[in-house]
Parts: structure tokens; sequence; C-alpha cells
């Protein structure tokens, strides 16, 4: 019974695979013949169709181009003229309306005396060094005067005869005290507007080296100074522009006096607590008026090291006017430094002052000495014109001195 039951499902699936099978033939076969039928009827309509329709029918056309709008710009500046092209070229020293180029103008243009710089910022603005050696412009060096004063200048007469007719090769600086108001009647239009930011300074104390390095870097602001003369108000110039000028600027060497004393105002001063950066067998003495290249200017403003050890430890009754430059110069540059002062001064009567000259006391003979009273070394060889500026006259002699100028200095 069960192997009749079985033999009939068997039966039965095979019929319905069978029906299953014609079913799906009959479609495949009402799906052929109507493509057949529509691909015959589409041939025979194209036969009429004209050509040109039969390519937008069955060619892919392009889509069209992307339009971005521009994007908003400047409009180009206009092109230069040929003097505007020439004088971009040639470094042009003025500025050109509409170009916005300025050059070299401002930059090496000398800024003015009077300024609103800290110690600190000024001496970091004058410590930049350009490293090219070629200057890009006319530049005519020059030597800057550098006059540390109480208040006024009242030898200004005699010196406005020496710079009269060299403008261009001078540069005058002058350091007062806070308290000058600036009147100086006999200072003419030279001296004005020629005074730097200044703070007290005392005799003996340490504002002395702060002054010093004050007018060096005021002076340094002008790339054209080259050569550094530090005056007072009490001296005078022994020559003529011309004669100054040469010497100084065709000098090998810097001049600063720079002596080893091993008396009490010499060795004595020295502070152990200095060991090890300064010895007392590098201790030295000199003068305060010197004279110094850019090179050893641009170095003694930005000295940290030996500055602060003096600050520090040479204090009354030792004078850092005296011993700092003196000092710093042999142990730096003592291959350069002609270790003497161009400024005469008479020691001769003791004390702690120099001699000095009132009206009576100005001679020619005086001059004279001032002049070609010693032998000296300069660039190797001998000479008796060892000193180009004395020192202290008052203010009474100034009409003896106007008197015998043209005459002893030459001047004009």
């Amino acid at each position: 019974m069960k192997h009749e039951t079985h033999q009939n499902q068997i039966i039965s699936a095979k019929l319905f695979n069978s029906q299953r099978y014609i079913h799906s033939l009959i479609v495949y076969f009402l799906f052929f013949g109507s493509g057949l039928v529509i691909g015959i009827s589409l041939t025979f309509y194209l036969k009429d169709v004209p050509i040109t329709l039969k390519k937008k029918l069955f060619t892919i056309q392009p889509s069209p181009p992307l339009i971005v709008p521009p994007k908003s710009r400047p409009p180009p500046s206009p092109p230069l003229n040929q003097e505007q092209d020439v004088m971009m070229n040639n470094n042009i020293k003025r500025k050109i309306p509409g170009v916005g180029r300025i050059g070299l103008t401002d930059y090496i243009k000398p800024p003015a005396a009077m300024h609103d710089m800290m110690d600190e910022e000024l001496i970091w603005r004058a410590s930049m060094v350009p490293k090219a050696k070629i200057f890009p412009f006319n530049r005519t060096p020059k030597v800057a005067f550098m006059f540390l004063a109480r208040g006024s200048l009242p030898l200004a007469p005699l010196w406005e005869r020496f710079f009269k007719g060299h403008e261009g090769r001078y540069s005058i600086y002058i350091h007062s005290q806070p308290s000058f108001k600036g009147d100086a009647p006999e200072e003419g239009p030279i001296f004005h507007a020629r005074r730097v930011p200044s703070k007290r300074v005392d005799w003996g104390e340490f504002s002395m080296v702060d002054a010093e390095r004050r007018l060096l870097a005021n002076a340094l602001l002008d790339m054209s100074n080259e050569r550094f003369v530090l005056l007072s108000e009490a001296c005078i110039p022994l020559y003529n522009f011309t004669t100054i000028y040469t010497y100084i600027m065709n000098s090998t060497k810097t001049f600063v006096e720079s002596y080893d004393e091993w008396g009490p105002v010499g060795r004595g001063r020295y502070n152990s607590q200095m060991t090890p950066w300064v010895t007392i067998e590098q201790w030295r003495k000199g003068s305060q008026w010197f004279e110094l290249d850019r090179e050893i200017a641009l170095d003694m403003i930005t000295d940290q090291k030996y500055f602060n050890l003096f600050k520090d430890f040479c204090r009354p009754a030792c004078y850092s006017d005296e011993h700092y430059l003196p000092t710093f110069v042999t142990m730096r540059y003592w291959w350069k430094n002609g270790n003497r002062t161009l400024t005469w001064v008479d020691w001769t009567k003791g004390g702690p002052h120099p001699t000095k000259f009132a009206r009576t006391e100005v001679t020619r003979e005086l001059l004279h000495q001032m002049r070609t009273g010693i032998q000296c070394m300069y660039n190797g060889e001998p000479t008796s014109m060892c000193y180009l500026f004395a020192r202290k006259f008052l203010p009474s002699a100034l009409d003896r001195l106007l008197k015998f100028a043209p005459k002893v200095m030459m001047f004009g």
C-alpha cells in the first residue's frame, strides 16, 4: 500500500514539472516573437526617415560646458611709463605716486636726534648691522662729533667756523643734563635739534659710561657715520675740518688711551671680584675722550658682560669712565687701537681735574704747543701731529680763540 502511494507521488511530480516546462517555453516564444515583429517594423519605418534626423536620433550629444562666473579681482595696475621704469631700476630716491614703493629712501635718511625710544630700544635699533659690504647708494663717510655737556656749548661759535662749508661730512650729537631747558643763544643753526634724549650724569659715577653709550647708539643710527669722537663743551679743535677729517678717516687705528698703572689710581682701583673675567693684569686706565670706528662702537653699545661687571664692581673711588673702555678695547681690540687719545689735556698741576684755560691764558704759543708738543706714531710713521682737540677752555676764552683760529688753526 505504501509502495503504491509513493509511486503515485512520483508520477504527480513528473506531470507537474512537465506542465511547468511547457508553460515557460510558451512565454519565451511570445517574448521572442514580439521583439522580432517590433524590429522588422522599425526597419521599414527608418527607410523613409531623412539622414539628418537619423543622426539626431542615434548620436550622443555632448553636454553644454559649465559656465563658472569669474572671481572678483582687482583691476590690473597701469603699466609704468619709461621714466618710472628707469627710476624703479635705479633704486629710486623718491616714492612714485600710485606705485607704492619706497625703496631705501626712508631707511638711509639720517634720523632725527630727538626721539621717544628708551635706552633698551635705542641700543636694539642701533645694533642692526647690514651684512652686505657694498652700499647700493651714494654714500659719503662721516665723522660723528659727540658732545657730552652739562648744558649749552659756550664755545659753539668757534665750532661753527670749524664746520662751515663741510656739510655732509659730519654729524653732531649733544647729550645735556635733563635739567637743561634748551636756552642756548650762543649755539647757531647747526646745533639746533641735535640734542639726544638724555639722562642725569654725575661726575665719577657709572652714569658717565651710560651717557657715552647713549651718544654712540644715537650716532650709529646714521649708517654714514664711520668714526666717532667724544668731546665736551670745554673742547676746541686744534686744526681745520679738512685736516682733522682726513687724519681720522685715513687712520688704520682707533684712538683710546690705555695703559697699565701700578699706583693707587691705577691697579689700586681694581676690584678682585672681577676675577676671572677681568684680571688685575688686564686692568687698564686711560682718558675718557676717545675716537672709535664703527665696529668697536657697535660692540661697546651691545656689550653686557663687561658693562655689568664694571657697573657692579667699579664704583668711586673707581671711576668707570677712566677704566671701562680702556680695559674693554685692550682685551678685545688691542691690535687695532693706537693706545693714545686725540684730546690734549694738561695734568701738570695735579689734582682730580685738569688745568682750565681762561681768556688771558690763551696765546699763540699755547695753541702751537698743543699742536706739535710731542712725537707719536700715525699709520706706522712718526709724527708731531698727535692731538686734534684740546681742553679745558672756559667760556671767557672764546674771543681769543676766534681771534687766533684763522691764523693758527687755519680756519677758512
